[in-house]
């Protein structure tokens, strides 16, 4: 089954050049490891939520917000596309994710269209 992880966490976030560094070896090798168990199907970063757009169709009216549409202190940062065995299997996953240290994830699992 698809589980997208929505990778949580503040984008103000002050890190020190040295845990940023950590950071990002730490993913890299999450990337590595998860690529290498075929459980990763695709995963990126997000741009900062400055450059996000909100997109709403109201009475046939096509609404543009600059910004996320919700008011919250975590901003979704990024996202990874997994296919694991069950749910338990996701959440492992999601647990060895660098991210879940500072911020949070959330594990969805896809519905594919079509399907009830």
């Amino acid at each position: 089954m698809r589980y997208l992880m929505l990778i949580c966490g503040v984008e103000e976030q002050e890190m020190t050049p040295r845990e940023q560094d950590a950071m990002i070896a730490d993913t890299e090798a999450w990337v590595k490891e998860m690529d290498g168990r075929g459980v990763r199907k695709f995963g990126d970063r997000l741009r900062p939520t400055d450059t996000a757009t909100t997109v709403r169709v109201r009475d046939g009216e096509t609404l543009l917000s600059d910004g996320p549409f919700a008011e919250t202190k975590e901003q979704i940062l990024g996202f990874d596309l997994v296919d694991c065995a069950d749910l338990e299997e996701a959440l492992d996953v999601a647990s060895r994710h660098p991210s879940a240290r500072r911020g949070s994830i959330e594990v969805r699992p896809l519905w594919p269209f079509g399907e009830e």
